[in-house]
């Protein structure tokens, strides 16, 4: 299921902790992923979380903002209650983390559905984002991204959970998660819904998370999870359309309708052949830019 929003960047917010929270009333970020799990510490902060999202949300805090609670996985022993207390106005969907297989999400989704019913929310209201954070999860990335159709729209990936889980080194090439990162955004794309990268750790070496958003972008990557505020206006300026590639986009579309007109059938530009797939391209091109445009 393709979103209607942008997710460019998706912000991390510890949800127990207040100043944090009244700092994301602020920031541009595109989603805001309201923690309640693994930097909710100890447990019983869980519950303050809880409330807080509800108290910022219901008070108007976040206000035509997107937000998306990270809620506990399934054998937490915490799951039912962050959807009870959290399937509330003002709240988009839910990132569920350590999404292993299809089954999780096809539990999740039906979760959801059940609280939904409940308490007479229309059925498919509250979207998902899966955290793909282990070797099975990537393994399984086309079973995850289709578990529940009507309501994942983006999958993410969590790549310290990932190179744990492998034994693996997370060099600083970023050779451990290259493969990982190239099968989720394949997996996505394949079923219509947007991949999302992984948090860039070394979050005041600007210099490095633009060496990664050049690859992220290579590899279809249409936004980051991002820790800090200060990543923000890269992370933008990576994951939207420059005048450049629009102008691109509008020539595209210009040579292309002249062709058909013309009963060409193909264009050529620069000796090069514009056939369907640079048409489809040209016109997403647009589309975010004008998402872009109303956003910004």
């Amino acid at each position: 299921m393709k979103a209607d929003f942008l997710l460019r960047s998706l912000m991390f917010v510890p949800a127990h902790n207040e100043r944090l929270m009244n700092s994301a009333t602020k920031v541009e970020a595109d989603v805001l992923l309201l923690d309640i799990e693994d930097s909710v510490q100890p447990t019983a902060n869980k519950q303050i979380a809880r409330d807080n999202i509800v108290k910022y949300v219901s008070e108007g805090k976040f206000k035509n903002r997107i937000v998306f609670p990270r809620v506990n996985d399934r054998e937490s022993g915490q799951l039912l209650k962050d959807i009870y207390q959290l399937t509330i106005e003002g709240v988009t969907g839910f990132m569920y983390p350590k999404a292993k297989k299809g089954e999780d999400i096809y539990f999740f989704g039906k979760l959801l559905e059940t609280v939904e019913y409940e308490k007479g929310i229309p059925v498919g209201t509250y979207k998902i984002i899966p955290l793909i954070e282990t070797a099975g999860a990537v393994m399984n990335i086309q079973d995850i991204c289709t578990a529940c159709s009507n309501r994942v729209v983006a999958v993410a990936f969590g790549c310290e959970d990932f190179v744990t889980d492998l034994h693996g080194v997370h060099d600083s090439e970023g050779q451990s998660i290259f493969t990982a990162r190239a099968m989720i955004a394949m997996g996505a794309r394949a079923n219509g819904i947007t991949p999302i990268d992984t948090v860039h750790i070394k979050v005041h070496d600007l210099e490095d998370l633009e060496s990664n958003l050049k690859v992220a972008k290579k590899l279809g990557f249409e936004g980051m999870l991002v820790l800090n505020p200060k990543e923000l206006e890269l992370v933008h300026s990576y994951f939207s359309p420059s005048q450049k590639e629009v102008d691109w986009a509008f020539e595209m579309l210009r040579l292309s309708a002249e062709a058909e007109k013309d009963g060409k059938g193909v264009a050529v530009k620069d000796n090069k052949f514009i056939g369907p797939p640079m048409v489809k391209m040209a016109e997403n091109i647009i589309l975010k830019s004008k998402l872009c445009k109303i956003n910004d």
